[in-house]
């Protein structure tokens, strides 16, 4: 894998003091947009928690969120993160790469702040 650093411009669509806005066109990599951003132009600092959260689930799971597959179609990486995370079986998400050389309580943290980072 080998990490992106992307700047799309929105920086330069806030004005002096604002913290969020509304644009019209909407740039960005679908699947790390939160949905208010996505479905309506709206973005704001909480944008970049949401893609955050996003990444996090990625790193510990060793999935991509964009393409995820699952044998129930509905399902999203954040879905099925969701899932396991009401059933409390937050290891089935760890990447089988590394889940025996992991920590299950740092796993258990880290998947908690992504899900509260992706959480409406």
């Amino acid at each position: 894998m080998n990490p992106k650093i992307s700047d799309f411009g929105l920086a330069r669509s806030f004005g002096g003091n604002e913290s969020e806005a509304n644009t019209k066109r909407v740039v960005g990599t679908f699947g790390y947009m939160s949905p208010e951003y996505a479905i309506n132009g709206f973005y704001s600092v909480k944008s970049d928690v949401f893609s955050f959260g996003v990444l996090v689930l990625e790193i510990v799971s060793g999935k991509r969120n964009r393409g995820f597959n699952h044998p129930d179609e509905r399902l999203s990486l954040l879905g099925y993160a969701w899932t396991l995370s009401r059933d409390q079986k937050f290891m089935e998400l760890v990447d089988p790469l590394i889940a025996s050389a992991c920590n299950p309580v740092e796993v258990l943290r880290s998947v908690h702040v992504a899900l509260l980072c992706v959480s409406k």
